[in-house]
């Protein structure tokens, strides 16, 4: 199991277009899974749906900044690598490539600055929560503060399972 101490963790304020999420961090594992064989996407769905998240895709990040005010979502970076802006204008820009794992609660920004071409994520949800897309386009609020505010905690890390860092930095 990756070690706490691995786990980046990171907060975002509401940018005023992009609401975040006010009481849980973005977490980044980096390498949580060894990307080898034919079919690393395959790793990655495995162990998100024994963990309990399904609803699994495989594609890359949208190019324009969005959110998720209905789920949490968990993206494993199955190949390639990019440059991702994490919580809005004022977050964070980092390069995810293979083999990490990003949970993203729901509220919190993200937007595909640049990928390699091999680029390949593999995204999935908590049982039971169903993902919609947000822009952070004018009319969207009081709405969507209300909804992130009602997502529920998922029951297991989506890498680790019980006892795993997002039980830890989540509750």
């Amino acid at each position: 199991m990756i070690g706490m101490d691995r786990v980046e963790t990171h907060r975002f304020a509401d940018d005023g277009r992009i609401p975040n999420n006010p009481g849980l961090p973005l977490l980044l594992y980096p390498g949580a899974l060894t990307v080898a064989g034919d079919d690393p996407a395959g790793r990655f769905e495995d162990r998100f749906r024994r963990n309990g998240w399904r609803g699994c895709w495989r594609n890359g990040i949208f190019a324009f900044p969005h959110y998720h005010s209905t789920a949490h979502e968990v993206l494993g970076i199955a190949a390639g690598e990019a440059k991702v802006r994490f919580g809005g204008e004022a977050g964070i820009v980092t390069t995810v490539e293979a083999g990490d794992v990003v949970a993203i609660p729901a509220g919190v920004g993200h937007q595909n600055l640049g990928s390699s071409r091999d680029f390949l994520v593999v995204g999935a949800y908590p049982a039971g929560q169903t993902w919609d897309l947000c822009r952070g386009v004018s009319g969207e609020r009081p709405g969507v503060l209300r909804n992130i505010e009602a997502v529920v905690l998922p029951a297991r890390d989506p890498v680790h399972g019980d006892g795993g860092p997002l039980l830890v930095f989540w509750r």
